[in-house]
């Protein structure tokens, strides 16, 4: 990010994605931020440092966006996008919507700059990892601007192809849930064998947290940080007999993000 604050903004919809990328964009300088949420309750924290109003009529006459972030539900679009029509000839559009393609949305637009990116949800604490297409008609500004933009909440990395967001969402995107649920998993486990609940929750979450912190210091891929922490013959040997067998994760992953990236397509449809 640099130094300077950035343009004015439209997001709409301020859900837990489209908050984190708020707070993002207010912490780093924004010369204008409006949103268009209805839900009250997802703006309170942003009171007197953004306008928020509950629809696009209510939109301030004299704002004219540099960008327009769409960060509403999916099954929202083809409702929602056609009263921003206005802002197409100026701004770019950066949708965080899952399975929304670039050529639907520029139709709905009536011609527009659009930009497909997919967020995590560690974007809520500045650690997200966002990877972004941009479409034929986004400038090299555009893009910069774009990048400027996800770059508030983490990591951003740029594919050509717009076909590589399908099974982004399904590694990256949905990649937090696959973790806490092994957090979750680690605690039931650890209860099962006698461990009291608190702290079977505290070890779950600081190994899995303290495991994330680790990888992402380490210049060593995964599978050698993996090795250094199995002993020969010991307990976490043992352990990973049972989690890699054949049948076990080496088959269930590529299946669940398999499932994840036909869906993600099935919502393009």
């Amino acid at each position: 990010m640099t130094g300077d604050p950035l343009p004015p903004v439209l997001l709409v919809g301020c859900g837990k994605m489209g908050g984190a990328l708020l707070k993002g964009w207010l912490a780093h300088g924004i010369l204008r931020a409006v949103v268009v949420e209805p839900a009250t309750v997802a703006t309170k924290e942003f009171a007197g440092r953004a306008e928020v109003v509950p629809d696009a009529e209510r939109l301030p006459a004299d704002f004219t966006p540099a960008a327009v972030i769409l960060a509403i539900k999916p099954q929202e679009m083809a409702n929602v996008l056609p009263a921003y029509a206005r802002f197409a000839k100026n701004a770019v559009f950066v949708s965080i919507m899952a399975g929304r393609t670039i050529s639907v949305m520029d139709a709905l637009l009536g011609g527009a700059s659009v930009v497909r990116a997919m967020p995590n949800t560690p974007a809520a604490i500045g650690q997200g990892f966002t990877v972004a297409v941009a479409g034929r008609a986004v400038s090299a500004d555009q893009k910069a601007l774009a990048d400027r933009l996800l770059a508030a909440t983490g990591e951003v990395a740029w594919v050509e192809g717009e076909s590589l967001l399908d099974p982004v969402t399904a590694v990256s995107g949905g990649g937090p849930a696959y973790v806490f649920l092994l957090a979750e998993l680690l605690e039931k486990a650890a209860v099962d064998q006698g461990v009291p609940q608190d702290l079977a929750r505290r070890m779950a979450r600081a190994t899995v947290a303290g495991s994330g912190a680790l990888l992402a210091a380490s210049p060593e891929d995964a599978g050698a940080l993996r090795q250094a922490v199995t002993s020969p013959k010991g307990t976490t040997e043992r352990a990973l007999a049972v989690l890699m067998d054949k049948e076990a994760w080496p088959k269930l992953v590529p299946e669940a993000i398999d499932a994840a990236t036909h869906r993600s397509r099935e919502l393009a449809s």
